[in-house]
């Protein structure tokens, strides 16, 4: 799932926000990037990335998709 970042609030000390919902699944990795510049990941030696991102794009809190071909097993990235 793919949000801006202003979507999140400031929240005091101990409170928690959900960033999004998952049905069987949990988070493992986020990432802050540019939405011009494209997601982008490593993949062995090489660096991918994934300029048409518009099927990740939604609100916080929602449920996402999954990743897009070529992405890493392990959901790091």
């Amino acid at each position: 799932l793919i949000f801006r970042s202003d979507e999140i609030p400031i929240m005091n000390r101990g409170r928690g926000v959900i960033l999004q919902r998952y049905r069987d699944g949990k988070i493992s990795d986020a990432q802050v990037f540019n939405l011009s510049d494209g997601l982008s990941w490593r993949s062995g030696k090489s660096q991918r990335t994934e300029a048409d991102i518009s099927g990740w794009v939604g609100k916080r809190g929602q449920s996402g998709r999954l990743p897009p071909k070529g992405f890493p097993r392990n959901n790091l990235f």
